[in-house]
C-alpha cells in the first residue's frame, strides 16, 4: 500500500512540474514575440525638424567651405 501512496505521489509531482514547465515555456515565448514586434515611428516634431534642417544646413556649409 506504501508503494501505490509513494507511485500516486511521484505521479502527481511529475504532472505538476509538467504544466508547471509547459506554463513558463508559453509565457517566455510570448515574451518573445512582443519583444520581437516592430517598433512603431512617431511622428516627428516642428522642433525636431527644424534643427534636422538647421543641422543639414550647417553640414552644406562646412562642406562647402573645405
Amino acid at each position: 500500500m506504501d508503494t501505490m501512496a509513494q507511485l500516486a505521489v511521484l505521479a502527481v509531482a511529475t504532472i505538476l512540474a509538467a504544466a508547471t514547465a509547459l506554463g513558463m515555456a508559453w509565457a517566455f515565448l510570448q515574451g518573445a514575440f512582443r519583444l520581437m514586434q516592430p517598433a512603431v515611428t512617431r511622428p516627428a516634431r516642428r522642433t525636431q525638424l527644424w534643427l534636422v534642417r538647421g543641422t543639414r544646413a550647417a553640414a552644406r556649409v562646412f562642406a562647402a567651405s573645405r
